[in-house]
């Protein structure tokens, strides 16, 4: 038979009133089960402090005092019991534990883990404001406040910087609920905080320039010349090859041959030893193709020379194109690597610690190779300036399902696995991944899990729920319930880079920190006209043109 839970009493004359609601029922390692009376949960529902007033509901705290210590649980699921009226039953996982202060009975010093158990029988009492001020109260480790922890009004979530970077990160929710304010309003407290920074954000929709004008370096087609000879063999074979099955290790084979003879021809291949295929040595088209030529003038007439004419066609192809300037345009042969790595990755950032790389103007056909070449260039840096003063950088991707897909859509890519490698290997180097999507199951198997600190925010297909539930840690499986429920712009934060599971209502980021990716007000919209010839010319225009 479940006790009876008795009414809040006064504990000592100058303590605080201690609002008991239940008793421990069952222990079992990190979830345990609590009987709470429905009644007194009522009466509660009432109270002046919204901590106190939401004891006992689903995601809510609870504490349960063990010797001098008190342990907090978060309740994960209710049901009524079957015997005893007004009883309710509850699972629990315990998330951490505190001293109490003896004069005043507060709650200080809290921990995650657990190292002491409470026994059956013992009581369980609400967690009040006070007590979760002690709880989320950032300590002394560099941090950034992005919100506010529901259900209270004043008490601010934190994010702990290096715990969150240093074992990467991923920020998830679906379409329209905030997600891209959310990723601006993070990574902007963090520019606050370290302005000497390294941050490198690939912006598949070109709305994040509009956030970060004023800290950031922001480029796109127009002004970022990639070098095309800073591409290694693999992202060679994705541009140049296009064939596939036999064909496509032949082209392959051939590709490798010539491109090390054009890269033998610069001078810098003098000064090295044994010199490699992936060498980001600058080498011209001009002689490439001139190279296949002389190659494909040795064979024999039986031989075949159609993967000779394939590779020369396509970067002919590629030179003539207008819109792949920005890469294989004949401007960029020099040897410009030290510079374009410095611009890249802000090497000194000028108090502008984020690169913006809209790579919404690329071509479809070599957006992904691009986004493999801006990725192994922050790995590689990273690999080859072990011997310097450390500069770890963070590279955020957005958008992420697009490039590191899972099995069921898509095989091996280079992007893929470059960005596999980094949320494996990363943080051994200086190199944080930030992952943001609205599809997590449609991510890589096993990249999320890499991930130290989830920002999940609304979800509203099960798979993608699942998925999650999967990444999470034990202890934050009461939050995953109320996913589907979360309000625009709140989010649940589990990991490293908080000190126990958060439900935040995040702050209100300012209109011109904000990226342009508001929802079209129909209504209002289609209510206006006037002048569209001259919008259809202007469009027409920029269309022909390329957006040059």
């Amino acid at each position: 038979m479940a006790p009876a839970a008795r009414t809040a009493a006064p504990e000592s004359a100058n303590g605080p009133i201690l609002h008991h609601i239940g008793f421990v029922m069952e222990i079992a390692g990190s979830s345990s089960q609590v009987t709470l009376d429905a009644g007194v949960l009522s009466d509660l529902m009432g109270h002046h402090d919204p901590s106190i007033a939401m004891a006992g509901q689903v995601g809510s705290q609870i504490k349960i005092r063990v010797g001098s210590t008190w342990l907090l649980a978060s309740i994960r699921t209710q049901k009524l019991h079957e015997r005893e009226q007004g009883v309710i039953l509850a699972a629990v996982d315990f998330l951490g534990e505190g001293d109490e202060e003896k004069l005043t009975g507060k709650i200080y010093n809290f921990r995650r883990g657990v190292t002491r158990y409470p026994v059956p029988g013992s009581e369980v009492y609400a967690v009040s404001s006070p007590d979760m001020k002690q709880v989320y109260a950032a300590d002394a480790r560099a941090h950034v406040e992005i919100g506010t922890v529901f259900p209270t009004k004043d008490i601010r979530g934190a994010l702990y910087v290096d715990a969150m970077l240093g074992k990467h990160f991923a920020l998830l929710g679906s379409t329209g609920t905030g997600k891209s304010t959310s990723a601006a309003l993070i990574l902007h407290k963090i520019c606050d905080i370290a302005p000497e920074g390294h941050i490198v954000m690939i912006d598949p929709h070109g709305e994040y320039s509009a956030a970060f004008k004023t800290n950031g370096a922001l480029f796109d087609v127009n002004n970022l010349a990639m070098p095309y000879w800073m591409m290694n063999f693999a992202e060679h074979c994705e541009v140049f090859v296009t064939s596939t099955g036999d064909d496509k290790q032949i082209d392959s084979d051939i590709l490798a041959r010539c491109l090390l003879q054009a890269r033998s021809k610069n001078r810098i291949a003098e000064s090295i030893g044994k010199l490699t295929v992936d060498a980001p040595i600058p080498y011209l088209l001009s002689d490439l193709t001139n190279i296949i030529q002389t190659e494909m003038g040795k064979l024999d007439k039986a031989t075949n020379s159609a993967p000779f004419m394939r590779l020369k066609g396509k970067i002919e192809e590629l030179k003539a194109d207008p819109r792949y300037n920005f890469m294989f345009s004949g401007m960029l042969v020099g040897d410009t690597m030290a510079d374009f790595v410095g611009k890249i990755f802000r090497l000194p950032s000028g108090g502008k610690p984020i690169s913006i790389i809209d790579v919404s103007g690329v071509p479809s056909d070599i957006t992904s190779t691009v986004v493999a070449v801006l990725s192994r260039l922050v790995f590689d840096y990273a690999i080859w300036s072990r011997n310097e003063p450390q500069r770890p950088i963070l590279l955020v991707c957005e958008e992420a399902h697009r490039y590191i897909p899972s099995d069921r859509v898509s095989k091996s890519s280079a992007v893929r696995s470059i960005l596999e490698r980094i949320a494996k290997e990363g943080r051994k180097y200086g190199v944080s991944l930030g992952l943001i999507t609205q599809r997590p199951s449609d991510l890589a198997e096993g990249v999320l899990s890499q991930c130290g600190t989830i920002i999940s925010m609304r979800l509203n297909n099960d798979r993608d729920q699942a998925f999650v539930r999967a990444a999470m840690p034990e202890g934050a499986r009461g939050f995953l319930d109320s996913i589907p429920a979360l309000r625009n712009r709140e989010c649940i934060i589990c990991g490293e880079g908080v000190s126990i599971p958060i439900r935040v209502a995040l702050d209100n980021l300012e209109e011109e920190k904000r990226p342009a990716s508001e929802d079209p007000l129909f209504s209002v919209l289609w209510q206006e006209t006037g002048g569209e010839s001259e919008i259809l010319e202007r469009v027409v225009r920029r269309w022909r043109a390329q957006g040059r």
